[in-house]
């Protein structure tokens, strides 16, 4: 029997993933919004749609049970439809139907009229930067780039995603143009590979481009980089993060590891002399850069030595972000043909070995910001605090500056100058001047 509360035909969008997921997820419900259609994010309705990540065994995992609980609640009767969309759906799609044949339809990555039509709307192509956004009001995502054309072996991406496809200059600049009107003042500029941007479109790399393009429009304070490639990098773009102070000094750059062997069967098309000097670069064309860097242990074959060499190369290279997974053996990477060889418990003892350094560190570092005064963007009040960032940090990842709410009044979406008074491991605490 249905739940009295449940709005008739309203369509619950359910995401899990990452911030591309979150991007996709506001597009569908743009797109929905537009064909007249009741929809909302993770909240109650009769019609669920779950966007789904299908990157690692975590992911996967949570994806699935995630459907499982909503197909429970179809066989109650407590909501009435629902579909399953994103990257576990385009990877598993003949085996979840087996699986789980309560779910209406799976769609794919790239399957979107198609999801539109089975919730009864349109695609409607003249919506260029038409989202719905899920984010504080303050920052979105930008995504710049669709697929990957890297041959990672520990990656699954392009099987989900396919080709890397850029989007057009001018089109992101409407995007971003609409998005300052709706009162959005950071992009964060989100793709598998944004160093590959533009080799698809322009037969060049463009990044550096279309940041100074984006720096154009009114409204938009700060831009940040994700997921920058290392190989391959476009040195131009580290000339506009210096000289354009609408773009954050800040860029994120998953290296996974340094240990030669095992770049070299990651397939990562580098090696440790060539990212150290690649870092010498950032670091000396952009004084004062925040480098936030992923890493991947327990990767097959990686002995007690090859860790031993990152964890020194950790505290030699003093990272300002890092965040570890533990390596995931997918199916149908390159990787699957070697032996998953480094017990799941050693692969959390390195990663938890890895990130208490990185707490050392970042505490170190934190230390040294006391006293001085950043600028920053309150993106919530939590509690009895006011959360915010400086320039240096972007949101759910990295540290945040919190504010007492108690003594201080600080507006939710505005920029204001905050003292540090305090500094702990990954928060800082200050005050409004």
């Amino acid at each position: 029997m249905r739940t009295k509360t449940l709005k008739k035909n309203k369509i619950n969008l359910v995401t899990l993933g990452c911030s591309k997921n979150i991007y996709d997820s506001e597009v569908i419900m743009g797109q929905l919004k537009a064909n007249g259609k009741d929809v909302a994010h993770e909240e109650e309705g009769d019609i669920v749609v779950v966007n789904t990540c299908g990157f690692i065994d975590n992911a996967k995992e949570q994806s699935v049970n995630t459907i499982l609980n909503y197909a429970q609640l179809k066989e109650e009767g407590q909501i009435e439809k629902l579909f399953v969309t994103g990257c576990l759906s385009e990877r598993y799609k003949p085996d979840l139907e087996k699986e789980i044949p309560n779910v209406d339809a799976y769609f794919g990555t790239t399957d979107l009229p198609l999801l539109l039509k089975a919730l009864g709307a349109d695609y409607k192509h003249e919506l260029i930067g038409e989202r719905l956004t899920t984010t504080p009001k303050n920052y979105a995502y930008l995504k710049i780039a669709e697929g990957c054309d890297r041959p990672c072996s520990f990656c699954a991406i392009p099987l989900m995603r396919g080709k890397h496809r850029s989007k057009p200059i001018e089109d992101l600049v409407k995007e971003a143009e609409k998005l300052a009107s709706n009162g959005v003042k950071e992009l964060i500029l989100i793709a598998q590979d944004l160093t590959y941007y533009g080799l698809d479109l322009y037969k060049k790399r463009r990044l550096a481009d279309l940041l100074k393009a984006l720096a154009e429009v009114e409204g938009i304070e700060w831009i940040r980089l994700h997921y920058a490639f290392p190989t391959g990098f476009p040195e131009d773009v580290l000339d506009v993060i210096r000289e354009e102070p609408k773009v954050c000094n800040y860029i994120d750059i998953p290296l996974q590891h340094i240990s030669d062997d095992i770049l070299k069967s990651m397939r990562r098309g580098t090696t440790h002399e060539k990212t150290n000097k690649l870092l010498r670069l950032f670091r000396e064309k952009v004084p004062g850069i925040c480098i936030r860097t992923t890493l991947i242990v327990g990767y097959p074959g990686e002995t007690d030595e090859h860790f031993q060499e990152l964890k020194n190369w950790v505290k030699e290279m003093r990272f300002e972000r890092l965040g570890v997974f533990t390596y995931s053996h997918e199916e149908d990477t390159h990787a699957y043909n070697l032996k998953d060889d480094v017990p799941q418990h050693v692969k959390m003892k390195r990663a938890n070995e890895i990130m208490e350094i990185q707490s050392q560190i970042s505490w170190e570092q934190n230390q040294e910001k006391t006293g001085k005064t950043f600028k920053c963007v309150i993106d919530r009040k939590e509690g009895n605090y006011f959360v915010g960032r400086t320039e240096f940090d972007s949101p759910d990842v990295d540290n945040e500056v919190l504010i007492d709410a108690n003594k201080h009044y600080v507006k939710i979406g505005d920029f204001c100058n905050i003292e540090i008074t305090e500094a702990h491991d990954f928060d800082l605490y200050g005050v409004p001047v």
